[in-house]
């Protein structure tokens, strides 16, 4: 039986990372984990009360294919409070997490083998994704003096008929102030190009807000999730906002390839959003997590990045001591015990030199991991 040419992705290399590091703790090795883009929190307390008590009282069968009216009015309400949009509830559409928003946003926007820019270094499976529904993604080599995001220049020439960015990004932290997403969104729209953003590190900033593409048009489509603010990422919820003449034109490709989103992580979610001291708790930790990385990291010799503006990144140059970021990683597992992510799972040309390291979880694992990494930087130089 053959398989599809569709099919052909390349792995995300970070499973693979996770994989060795389940590996290497299973023959009893304490492990610190860099790795991995989740947080280290449960979903909020709250959030799995209201999760229990559903499980005792209903029967949890399916929702509606757009998601629980409840939880897209709080959703709305949302953009209200932190952007001071009034978002009409009918263009929000609860999704199976953000992989499913993309999905179902690259299917309505766009035609089998048209081509889709995004900035690179970015999320990996932005690519495997286009490439899987018979589209071309266009990658947009980010510089360094752009604190690695795209700008309006980069899309002078450039035959797309979309654009996808993120801010904050992914692996990089950084974000878009509201005059570069102003002129993406400007220079897409001259280009005749759909606008995709992704917002799902939104809620964890440290400096400043970061700006929803809603503060500046309706036309585009926002996706974001549960998984990272909200601390629930193996719930698999997540939304997307669309020009209210697209939404039942994702409605019918939501009927068929999902049927609706999880009941119970619907309702957890909608419970989620309420719980805003635990929430801010986390932001707490993050936040002494990144103080812990921008002033060590350069300690042990791992200080070439950009200061992460969001999220719960930073994304090394390491091209001083390595042309191989995955052997790189892998060294660093087997003699430091601290699993990160070679740059290549972001940027398959020059991710070789570059690692990513996550400061998601408790406070302590990242004070540990830093040690290490300096001991390790030390004998090894």
């Amino acid at each position: 039986m053959r398989n599809s040419s569709r099919g052909a992705v390349d792995p995300f290399i970070v499973m693979d990372v996770m994989e060795a590091a389940r590996a290497a703790e299973a023959s009893g090795r304490h492990i610190i984990h860099m790795e991995v883009g989740q947080p280290g929190t449960a979903a909020p307390a709250g959030a799995r009360r209201a999760a229990a008590l559903a499980m005792e009282q209903d029967a949890l069968g399916y929702t509606v294919a757009l998601g629980l009216p409840a939880l897209r009015a709080r959703i709305a309400q949302l953009y209200g409070e932190w952007y001071g949009v009034d978002l009409d509830p009918n263009r929000v559409i609860v999704t199976s997490g953000s992989s499913a928003a993309f999905l179902l946003a690259f299917t309505a926007l766009f035609e089998a083998g048209d081509r889709v820019a995004i900035g690179a270094p970015g999320y990996p499976s932005y690519r495997q994704i286009l490439k899987a529904l018979s589209l071309e993604p266009v990658l947009i080599e980010a510089r360094d003096e752009n604190r690695l995001q795209p700008v309006a220049d980069d899309l002078k020439g450039l035959d797309a008929q979309g654009l996808l960015v993120a801010s904050p990004a992914n692996p990089t932290g950084t974000m878009l102030n509201k005059a570069a997403m102003t002129s993406l969104i400007q220079a897409s729209d001259d280009a005749g190009a759909a606008f995709i953003s992704d917002e799902i590190y939104h809620g964890i900033e440290y400096e400043a807000k970061a700006v929803s593409a809603l503060e500046i048009t309706d036309d585009a489509y926002v996706i974001n999730s549960f998984s990272k603010y909200f601390s629930m990422t193996g719930w698999r919820v997540g939304w997307m906002v669309v020009p209210e003449n697209h939404v039942r034109v994702i409605e019918r490709l939501a009927q068929n390839m999902f049927i609706c989103p999880p009941h119970i992580s619907q309702i957890t979610a909608l419970a989620a959003m309420d719980c805003t001291d635990e929430l801010e708790a986390n932001m707490r930790v993050y936040t002494a997590n990144r103080a812990l990385m921008l002033d060590e990291l350069p300690k042990a010799g791992l200080g070439a990045f950009a200061p992460p503006d969001g999220a719960f990144y930073v994304y090394v140059d390491v091209s001083e001591y390595t042309n191989d970021s995955r052997a790189f990683a892998a060294e660093i597992l087997e003699k430091a015990g601290v699993a990160v992510t070679p740059g290549l799972d972001f940027d398959a040309q020059r991710g070789h030199q570059t690692l990513r390291l996550s400061y998601a979880r408790s406070t302590d694992d990242i004070q540990e991991g830093l040690s290490r990494l300096k001991t390790f930087m030390s004998a090894r130089t």
